[in-house]
């Protein structure tokens, strides 16, 4: 028999998209899949898409929320109504392929127990679904060009954003033995990379898995907004990643991060989540001359970010043009 899969899609002012999102779980070959949809309070029409969905697909369990209670809080909830052995977290305006989870758990239900991730390449489109470029480069082959981590890779995630998160397979027990995502958290990713992979073992799968839609605002460039929540999420990780790391190599790894986080939050105008990334890094290291130096500009609050808007704009459309002419994703400037 079949293991389940649940797949946990949560849908905020995606409109346009969420119905293809919801068909694209619908239309695949793998039969054994339970289908939880959440409206997180959206202010669009999405849930009367939903709604017009599960009409037509009564078996597909259908969560409203009646205010906005975050991302990582809303796939909890659907976790807490989870069956499957193995889980997807997908969000309403992405799509995948018909064979994804069949070869997802085709891969998972030959792997050791210690493996709590499958993941793959992906394929990123745009609005009106045209395909964008890649996540890996492809050879001629179809194959991803290069080595991309597989197995133990936790100083790998320590050190970089590889991993294209929609195309994630997580096995369920692992989610539930770490609690699920969280909620404390603005975004889940970083978070859950970061204590899954201390532990255990990911898998990727050398195939285009998943279609990543690119849309304005992505959470990339909400990095850089003043005000964002997202600097002391990623400070809290850090934070967790310090308590975890079991060698200097490890924390050499993640000095290098904050290092960059601070870099962010100098952009975002954001002095006291810098002041907080510094004292972190100095239980690891001398922060040097340049970061102390860095920090110094942070409390001065200078205007910064009002002249880093229009060059973040630029470097987005560059980005989208790099990718058509075959750049992956994972060596764009971000």
């Amino acid at each position: 028999m079949n293991p389940i899969v649940t797949v946990i899609c949560t849908c905020y002012n995606h409109e346009p998209f969420v119905r293809e999102s919801l068909l694209s779980v619908i239309h695949q070959t793998y039969s054994s899949i339970q289908l939880i949809v959440i409206d997180n309070a959206s202010t669009d029409e999405s849930r009367r898409v939903i709604q017009r969905f599960t009409d037509e697909y009564p078996e597909v369990i259908f969560l409203r929320n009646t205010h906005n209670i975050g991302l990582c809080k809303a796939f909890n909830q659907g976790l807490g109504e989870a069956t499957g052995k193995y889980v997807i977290d997908l969000a309403a305006d992405d799509v995948m392929p018909p064979d994804r989870i069949e070869k997802q758990v085709q891969a998972f239900e030959s792997l050791p127990k210690d493996y709590a991730v499958v993941f793959s390449n992906a394929a990123y489109i745009d609005s009106s679904d045209k395909k964008l470029g890649y996540h890996y480069s492809l050879g001629p082959d179809g194959h991803a060009e290069g080595r991309v981590p597989s197995g133990d890779i936790y100083k790998e995630i320590l050190r970089r954003y590889f991993i294209c998160t929609p195309t994630i397979m997580i096995r369920k027990s692992v989610l539930m033995k770490l609690g699920g995502y969280d909620e404390n958290l603005s975004y889940e990713d970083f978070d859950f990379f970061i204590r899954s992979a201390h532990d255990y073992k990911y898998h990727y799968i050398d195939e285009v898995l998943m279609y990543k839609r690119v849309l304005s605002g992505s959470m990339a460039t909400q990095f850089y907004q003043v005000g964002n929540s997202m600097l002391r999420s990623s400070w809290e990780v850090c934070n967790k990643a310090y308590d975890l790391s079991r060698s200097q190599e490890e924390y050499d790894i993640l000095a290098s991060r904050i290092r960059e986080f601070i870099k962010k939050c100098f952009v975002a105008e954001d002095a006291e989540q810098a002041l907080a990334f510094r004292k972190l890094l100095n239980y690891i290291e001398d922060p040097g001359w340049k970061t102390e130096f860095l920090v110094l500009l942070c409390r001065l609050h200078l205007p910064v970010n009002w002249l880093y808007q229009p060059y973040a704009k630029w470097r987005s459309h560059r980005n989208l043009t790099l990718m058509q002419q075959g750049v992956p994703f994972v060596q764009l400037k971000r």
